[in-house]
């Protein structure tokens, strides 16, 4: 029995307008951050919730993605390469403030990038999909950035290290376990 070709998805719908809303939310992120100077907690909140929006799209545009059945190449391509820009940005900007270490930013980056281009060396063998662990290390992401930016009074503010640290942990290992993943995939077909 033969199955019936798969229907064609547009490129534009709503998971993809999503991924290109975050896209646009990183330069207002980047003038936020700017403007509060890392000093002035109005701003640094707008900019915290800026950049919590902006993250929970990735979850929504995934979720609508998977259940409408709008993937397409375009989003599967730019939604990995938009979440590095927002978050591989709010990293950048965290350290060039000298609130983070930028050997923090630099093994994340280091590993975002090399996912990424492991994602492109393996494209045309097949995709690895998200592991529990690649989740955990976006959510872990996340809520370390996200908490460096809340303007927090200090004994809430010593969290955040603690935060980061375990982002980084989980980021380095996801990291090797991906590499592991796209050779095995690489030499399989």
């Amino acid at each position: 029995m033969t199955r019936p070709a798969p229907r064609p998805v547009p490129v534009a719908n709503a998971a993809n307008a999503l991924t290109a809303a975050r896209l646009l939310l990183v330069p207002v992120f980047v003038v936020l951050v700017i403007v509060s100077a890392m000093t002035r907690p109005g701003w640094l909140a707008a900019a915290c919730l800026v950049f919590l929006v902006a993250s929970l799209t990735d979850f929504v545009d995934g979720w609508i993605a998977r259940r409408y059945e709008l993937i397409t190449s375009f989003g599967k391509i730019a939604d990995p390469i938009v979440d590095k820009a927002l978050t591989g940005t709010a990293l950048v900007l965290l350290s060039a403030y000298g609130v983070l270490p930028w050997w923090v930013t630099v093994v994340i980056l280091a590993r975002e990038f090399g996912v990424t281009a492991l994602r492109f060396w393996v494209i045309r063998r097949g995709v690895i999909p998200a592991s529990r662990g690649g989740k955990l290390k976006t959510g872990l992401q996340i809520a370390a950035i996200a908490w460096y930016l809340w303007p927090f009074p200090d004994p809430l503010a010593a969290v955040g290290p603690w935060l980061m640290g375990a982002a980084v942990v989980v980021t380095v290992v996801t990291g090797l376990d991906y590499a592991l993943r796209a050779i095995r995939l690489h030499r399989q077909r």
